[in-house]
C-alpha cells in the first residue's frame, strides 16, 4: 500500500485515525522495536540502564526481581550490645551475589551503585541488603564475619565508574556471540550461553556449558587476543544456564528459576512417586531437560498425607478372593482395590476400613467380600471441581 492511497482511506465520524494503524505490517516489527529498545541491565534486575547522575534512584531497589531481599528486621530496633555489621551484600549480573566489607563512613542503603574490589581491578555492583539480615544471610552461609577472605568496597560509584560500567554491559552481547564463532570455528564441543564483564573492562567471565571435559587453551588465548581482557571459564550446569536464558514453561508462566529461584535443590523421582504422578521423562522434564523443579513444591505436603495412608504392598484377603491396590487418592483418605481374578473391577475403599481388613487379615479372619466396605464416591459438580472456572465464554451470559 502506498502512501498516497493510504491518504484516500475514508475515516468514519468521530473516529480518530492513528499512524500508527497506517504502518505497514513489515514495519511494524521495526517501529515495535524503536519504542522498546533493548534493556542490557535487565540481567542485573534493573528496568533500564543507569543514570550518569543517579542518586540511589528507585529504579535499582525493590523491584519484580528475584535478586530483591526483603528486610524484615528493618523496623526492628537493635541492641547497642550487639556490634554493627559492617558487611554488605551486594548484587551483579543474573543471580551472582557477594559480601563486602564497608565503612563507617559510608553510608550505603539498598539500591546505591558501589565500586567493590576484584581480582584484578574493581567491579561495580548494585548493594542488595544492608543491616542485620546480612548477620543471619552470613550465619546461615557459613561464612564468618571476622573472615579475611571478604573483600572490601572502595567507595560509592563515581560517574565515571558508572559511564565505564555502562559500557562495559552493553558489549557482553557482542562478546558472547563472537566468542561463540570462535569456540565453533576451533571445533569446541561446548556452548557459551552467557558473558559478564567486570565494571572496569578489565575482566570477562565467560559461562559455557559441555557435556565433556574441554580443552579451552588456545580458545582463552585467541579470547584474550580478541578483547583485550583477562579471560575466566567458569563451567555451569543446564540448570544455571536455563536460568540465564529464560523461558516459558508448560505451565504457561515464565520459568521459576529465572524469575525468583536463588538457589537449586536436587530433584528425583520419588518425588514424581510420592505424588501419584506417571514417569514420563516428556512431562516431569523441563526446558534444561531435568526433572521439574516444581515436583518438590508439594512433595512435603504429600508425605504428611501419606503417613496415614496403610502399606499398599499388602494384599487384602477377603473369602471372595484376594485383592490388589490400584490407585489412591491421598486427600479424600480413599484407596481402590480390584480383585486379582477381576483387575478391571475398581473398588474404593475408605483408609479406616483398609486398617480394618489388614488387621482382620492378621488374626486369621477373611471378610466376606470387598464391596462390603466400599465408598460411594460423590461426583463432583463443573462448579465445584474448579473444571470451567477458567473457561473463556463463562461470562457470555451475562
Amino acid at each position: 500500500m502506498d502512501m498516497e492511497n493510504k491518504e484516500n482511506i475514508p475515516v468514519e465520524p468521530g473516529e480518530v485515525q492513528s499512524e500508527e494503524l497506517l504502518i505497514e505490517e513489515t514495519d511494524i516489527f521495526e517501529f515495535r522495536q524503536e519504542k522498546m529498545p533493548d534493556n542490557p541491565f535487565l540481567s542485573r534486575g534493573c528496568c533500564h540502564s543507569p543514570r550518569l547522575y543517579h542518586s540511589n534512584e528507585a529504579v535499582f531497589q525493590h523491584r519484580c526481581s528475584k535478586f530483591d531481599s526483603h528486610d524484615w528486621l528493618k523496623d526492628i530496633p537493635v541492641s547497642d550490645e550487639m556490634a554493627v555489621v559492617d558487611i554488605i551484600e551486594v548484587r551483579f549480573k543474573n543471580s551472582r551475589k557477594d559480601y563486602f566489607r564497608t565503612t563507617s563512613d559510608l553510608d550505603l542503603v539498598v539500591g546505591d551503585i558501589v565500586a567493590v574490589e576484584a581480582s584484578p581491578g574493581h567491579d561495580i555492583g548494585i548493594v542488595s541488603m544492608v543491616g542485620e539480615m546480612v548477620r543471619f544471610q552470613l550465619k546461615k552461609k557459613h561464612i564468618l564475619s571476622s573472615s579475611e577472605d571478604i573483600k572490601k568496597v572502595y567507595r560509592k560509584a563515581r560517574l565515571t565508574d558508572i559511564e565505564k560500567w555502562i559500557g562495559s554491559v552493553e558489549m557482553e552481547t557482542t562478546t558472547m556471540f563472537r566468542a561463540r564463532e570462535i569456540a565453533e570455528n576451533l571445533g569446541l564441543l561446548m556452548k557459551i550461553n552467557d558473558v559478564e564483564l567486570q565494571g572496569d573492562s578489565t575482566k570477562a567471565i565467560f559461562y559455557y556449558t559441555a557435556e565433556d571435559r574441554v580443552d579451552f587453551r588456545e580458545l582463552i588465548k585467541l579470547l584474550a587476543e580478541e578483547f583485550k581482557v583477562r579471560i575466566e571459564m567458569r563451567q555451569i550446569g543446564a540448570r544455571q544456564e536455563a536460568s540465564r536464558l529464560g523461558g516459558i514453561g508448560s505451565c504457561g508462566r515464565e520459568l521459576c528459576c529465572s524469575t525468583w529461584m536463588s538457589d537449586f535443590k536436587s530433584v528425583t523421582t520419588n518425588s514424581a512417586r510420592v505424588q501419584q504422578l506417571s514417569l514420563n521423562p516428556q512431562k516431569l522434564a523441563g526446558q534444561c531437560g531435568k526433572l521439574k523443579c516444581c515436583l518438590n513444591y508439594e512433595y512435603d505436603t504429600y508425605v504428611d498425607a501419606m503417613k496415614g495412608i496403610p502399606n499398599t504392598d499388602i494384599r487384602l484377603k477377603l473369602k471372595q478372593g484376594e485383592a490388589v491396590h490400584q490407585k489412591t487418592d491421598i486427600f479424600q483418605k480413599i484407596l481402590w482395590y480390584s480383585y486379582v481374578n477381576d483387575l478391571g473391577n475398581l473398588i474404593p475403599v475408605p483408609v479406616e476400613k483398609v486398617f480394618f481388613i489388614q488387621e482382620e487379615n492378621k488374626k486369621g479372619n477373611l471378610p466376606d467380600k470387598l464391596e462390603m466396605f466400599t465408598k460411594v464416591v460423590e461426583k463432583k459438580t463443573a462448579f465445584e471441581s474448579g473444571a470451567v472456572q477458567d473457561d473463556l465464554t463463562r461470562f457470555d451470559h451475562l
